[in-house]
């Protein structure tokens, strides 16, 4: 098992480590976990791992990196996982445990258990402006007291490291949309195996998926969508069946899961975000206040700073404080700038 390890670094030194990650640790969101997971591997030690990010307001997972025992199990795990409301990231404080609750989760005594996992460790990395991912660590022993009280330690640091990264992808050069050719759906059998696709749906596969050649993969975040739509139906959670996931250059796109009729597929759409769906989470990954939330909504619809402070309620005065603080926490130094990045549209 993968769990064999040296002498286990003190908790001191993996606060320390977690903490220069945050700092000045890799900017790409993949790699940053990956590097943390390296860190976790060491203090706590664990078989498989599944960290996947989610969209902050529906909580749907959005991009994972996993290491998990056979990849064709993928999509059951996924099923399975959003079937299982045992230490469910969207019921979870922090962190929690399987412990003596193993046999009420469908995850482990369907795919789990055959392949050693004794215990998992969940947590789920929440702040003030949403939910922005969640880990599963799976172990071939019971989970420590220790082990849980050190990762909810640094959950503060990692959830604001993962929120900051992901507000990074804003300030990449925006590119165009993809040309519109008729609607992009892929269409998912109960099991989660592809059933069919619209042709539109092959362009944004391609920058969804790695060149695997396979006619059958499905993107991981098309799973997650669809995985919610049975939760919602099997009343495990109700939030809904849609999560905003960042592709490229700026470029995000929203994925929708809703049931077909008369034949009860699957069917997953996949669009260009909207502004507002845009506006929302560029507000939420920069941690913007519900006032300075409300200007930039106000911004994009095209109000200049006397009409701002009309609908606001606001002097000129106090609209310019609001916009200098906007432009802190963004990085952006006037509207234009503020705009293509919240919008992803270029500056003219």
């Amino acid at each position: 098992m993968l769990c064999a390890m040296t002498r286990r670094p003190s908790a001191r030194d993996v606060v320390a480590a977690i903490d220069r990650l945050g700092a000045s640790g890799p900017t790409d969101l993949r790699e940053f976990r990956a590097a943390a997971l390296e860190v976790l591997r060491r203090a706590i030690g664990f078989d498989w791992y599944v960290w996947v990010l989610t969209d902050p307001a529906s909580e749907v997972g959005a991009d994972p990196l996993a290491l998990v025992p056979d990849l064709a199990e993928l999509p059951d795990l996924v099923r399975l996982k959003y079937l299982t409301d045992v230490s469910r990231w969207t019921r979870l404080e922090a962190v929690g445990a399987l412990g003596g609750d193993a046999g009420r989760s469908p995850l482990w005594s369907r795919a789990q258990r055959r392949h050693g996992v004794a215990d998992v460790i969940s947590a789920v990395f929440r702040d003030d402006f949403g939910c922005w991912a969640f880990l599963d660590l799976w172990m071939d022993r019971p989970a420590a007291a220790a082990d849980l009280d050190l990762l909810a330690g640094l959950l503060p640091t990692l959830t604001g490291a993962l929120r900051r990264r992901q507000a990074l992808t804003f300030a990449e050069a925006a590119q165009p949309q993809l040309p519109a050719a008729g609607a992009a759906v892929v269409v998912l059998d109960e099991a989660l195996r592809i059933g069919g696709l619209t042709p539109a749906s092959r362009s944004w596969l391609a920058r969804l998926l790695p060149p695997t050649g396979r006619p059958d993969a499905v993107p991981a975040a098309a799973l997650n969508v669809a995985a919610q739509l049975l939760a919602r139906e099997a009343g495990v959670d109700d939030h809904p069946a849609q999560a905003r996931v960042h592709v490229s250059h700026g470029l995000w796109i929203t994925l929708k899961a809703a049931r077909l009729e008369p034949a009860g597929s699957i069917a997953v759409s996949l669009e260009p975000s909207t502004p507002s769906e845009r506006l929302d989470l560029f507000a939420r990954s920069h941690a913007l206040s519900a006032r300075e939330r409300e200007l930039l909504a106000i911004l994009a619809g095209g109000a200049d700073t006397r009409q701002v402070a009309g609908r606001m309620f606001l002097s000129e005065h106090t609209v310019q404080d609001h916009l200098k603080s906007i432009f802190t926490k963004t990085g952006t130094h006037n509207r234009r700038t503020l705009l293509s990045h919240a919008l992803g549209v270029k500056a003219d």
